[in-house]
């Protein structure tokens, strides 16, 4: 029990940190040294996550639909018709 409580309290502290940057982040201008940047990507149903910090950048994105689901490669569903 005696290890419990600071626990919880080092938890929350964390828990409020995270917030307080990632909304300190969001709210920066882009050319500051600490940014974040989600832009909703709607060809792919997903989003980028861009995050500067000083001269790290760092890149994540997300997607609704699976790797190679795109219809570039796929063959025609219909042939084509000939010698019309």
């Amino acid at each position: 029990m005696a290890v419990r409580q600071p626990l919880v309290k080092a938890l929350g502290a964390a828990l409020v940190f995270a917030i307080a940057l990632i909304t300190v982040g969001l709210s920066a201008a882009a050319d500051g040294p600490f940014t974040i940047v989600v832009r909703p990507v709607f060809v792919r149903l997903g989003i980028d996550v861009n995050i500067k910090l000083g001269s790290l950048h760092l890149h994540a994105n997300w997607s609704a639909l699976p790797p190679g689901a795109s219809d570039d490669d796929a063959p025609p569903t219909k042939t084509p018709a000939s010698g019309l």
